[in-house]
């Protein structure tokens, strides 16, 4: 009756494929590209950044090495936590966390927990020792939980609380990837084959049947194809269920944008000056509301940072450098979105094309008809076309159509407006995190490739922002705003407990730094190591 129970609870099903036809695992080779680059450097003109924007729509070449050489990346590998926390200050002691019993937990908890910006307490040392215990689960253990198979003998059922959700969606990895903590299967020792071991056994207990031992049910469940097939959406969701773990304490949740994410870029203002953009598949990171009506209604705050999941798993064509700059380049325009989105508090929306005549005056200087003949004039029409026909033949008149609530397709085309609004209207933006006075802007961004993730800092100037929406540089041969700096965190593999551990500390502090109260005199403390 249960059958197709794991259909309902969003569960894929394993396909069942004979292991000889596995496709070989898919290799994990991380990006390592790292973009250098000083404040007084001197940059060829045909290579600024107000050239690139010339040619937007044309060309690629913004999106490699050229576009990080423009606006002055440069970017350090392998960040600690203490490099990548603008105030260090803010990241808890999780040594001494570790070292509390529950009952030492639940006594010092209150001390630990500190006032948020949306005015609760964050999560004490007794909730991220709950999500510790949760995450610790062995792979196999929480798999068990999530097929409902029975623990084995001497053992009980882990219990993954609210990690549950989480190692689900990472054993659907599973399906592609190979778990890198499973030990490899033993192959079958030669020394003593079944026939002798059956013999043996039955010579020794006389007409007893030997006790066929319980196969390993576990043993059934394999990789079925290859990584680089796998849907994006599983990534997505596994990142995302990561997120939440912590994200959830502090008043925030993961969600994508309800408009396109784009980042907007304007060549220079003047004659021929052109707008264009560049979209992106990121999530944010939003404050949730603090009230129940606004939550119906929809309402977010924020972005408080961005989430970038990618499916890219070969980094060797057409060339490592060209592959690995161009995986950077979709994290760092994640970065420079969400650095616009927060540039909107305050502001009102001026759409694109607004007041100008392309979108308000019609124009359409063909022949009779319109665009596709449709538009004929109604002195034309022969007759009273609002004249009841007539019933000569004694058949009853066809009953009226009920009245169009929508626009036809047609009549929605031929209206002159301007481009849809790119503002989430229920979107509050503001600039969460950010250091009063500041200007720049620092910018989180959590990346994901493969079953690794990753964090990412990136310190987008003010002047950097101007320059993208088009204003004017006062020297070609350098960069107003200087450079753009940029930390990443290592990689951590999700399949690894302790590699998940570390990865869900930093964003706890993460969290910990953007959602902090803001003093009075914040703009004027001094922040070290930032």
């Amino acid at each position: 009756m249960f059958g197709n129970f794991t259909s309902f609870a969003g569960i894929p099903a394993k396909s069942k494929v004979d292991p000889k036809d596995v496709p070989p695992p898919t290799p994990v080779t991380l990006p390592r590209f790292q973009p250098f680059a000083q404040d007084d450097d001197t940059i060829d003109e045909s290579s600024a950044l107000s050239t690139l924007l010339r040619n937007t729509g044309r060309s690629t070449a913004a999106l490699g090495p050229s576009g990080f050489s423009a606006i002055g990346l440069n970017l350090n590998l392998d960040a600690k936590p203490t490099d990548l926390i603008p105030d260090p200050s803010f990241i808890p002691d999780f040594n001494s966390w570790d070292k509390l019993s529950s009952d030492e937990a639940q006594e010092k908890n209150q001390s630990t927990r500190h006032l948020l910006r949306n005015g609760n307490l964050s999560p004490g040392c007794h909730v991220y020792l709950e999500r510790k215990k949760e995450l610790s689960n062995v792979n196999e253990d929480a798999f068990r939980t999530v097929r409902r198979l029975p623990a084995p003998k001497g053992k009980t059922q882990a219990r993954l609380g609210n990690a549950y959700e989480f190692f689900r969606c990472l054993e659907a990895f599973t399906s592609f990837w190979d778990d890198p903590t499973r030990p490899l299967p033993l192959p079958p020792s030669p020394e003593a084959s079944p026939e002798v071991t059956s013999s043996g056994d039955a010579a020794n207990s006389g007409d007893a049947k030997p006790a066929s031992p319980k196969p390993d049910e576990s043993a059934n469940f394999f990789r079925t194809s290859a990584g680089s097939s796998m849907p994006l959406e599983y990534r997505n969701n596994l990142i995302t269920s990561f997120i939440k773990l912590v994200a959830y304490d502090f008043g925030c949740n993961v969600s994508p944008s309800r408009t396109e994410p784009r980042l907007h870029f304007s060549s220079p203002q003047g004659s021929g000056s052109r707008k264009s953009f560049c979209p992106s598949g990121c999530l944010f990171i939003f404050q949730s509301p603090t009230t129940r009506e606004a939550a119906r209604a929809g309402a977010v705050h924020g972005p408080v940072a961005a989430v970038s999941a990618r499916g890219t798993t070969d980094f060797t064509q057409p060339d490592p450098e060209t592959a690995q700059s161009l995986d950077l380049a979709r994290e760092i325009v994640a970065a420079l979105i969400t650095a616009q989105h927060r540039a909107r508090e305050g502001k009102t929306e001026k759409r694109f094309g607004e007041g100008e005549w392309w979108t308000t005056k019609k124009r359409w200087g063909g022949g009779p008809g319109g665009p596709i003949g449709r538009e004929v004039e109604k002195d034309l029409v022969q007759g009273d076309k609002d004249a009841k026909p007539s019933d000569e033949n004694g058949l009853p008149m066809p009953r009226a159509k009920k009245p169009r609530k929508n626009m036809s397709i047609y009549d929605n085309y031929r209206m002159i407006r301007p481009p849809s609004s790119t503002w989430d209207k229920k979107a509050q933006y503001e600039a969460i995190g950010r250091r009063k006075g500041a200007d720049y802007d620092d910018i989180f961004v959590v990346s994901s490739l493969f079953h690794h993730i990753s964090v990412i800092r990136v310190r987008v100037p003010n002047r950097l922002l101007e320059a993208l929406e088009g204003a004017r540089e006062p020297d070609a041969s350098g960069r107003s705003w200087g450079k753009v700096e940029a930390w990443r965190s290592p990689w951590y593999d999700l399949f690894d407990t302790i590699q998940r551990l570390a990865a869900m500390k930093l964003v706890w502090a993460m969290m910990a730094y953007q959602m902090r109260k803001d003093d009075v005199s914040d703009g004027d403390v001094a922040m070290t190591n930032a």
